[in-house]
């Protein structure tokens, strides 16, 4: 989902996830939408996925787009590594509210 069309978005639908989404050793952050449907969509700009130099980076954009509440997500890979799948969208285990 682009940038530009995420406040539309917001604005038109009321039921919907957005997760703040850091890679362990990454000092990056990534935003995706999930919608009611389950469909996720990346953040973008211009086709190419956006990385967020900073957790209030990625406040700053959501709360232009009229985005109060998200939750951040620590994709942690040791279960990856174990040969486990990742379960980092798993709600209870790895999802931290944040409201701004």
């Amino acid at each position: 989902m682009e940038l530009k069309d995420l406040k539309q978005f917001v604005a038109s639908h009321d039921n919907f996830e957005i997760r703040v989404i850091t890679h362990a050793g990454s000092r990056f952050y990534q935003v995706e939408l999930e919608d009611v449907e389950g469909e996720r969509h990346m953040l973008t700009q211009r086709a190419k996925p956006i990385l967020f130099r900073s957790l209030d980076d990625a406040y700053m954009e959501l709360k232009r787009a009229g985005i109060h509440r998200a939750y951040l997500v620590q994709h942690v890979p040791h279960d990856e590594v174990i040969g486990r799948d990742a379960h980092y969208s798993e709600p209870l285990t790895s999802r931290m509210p944040l409201v701004f």
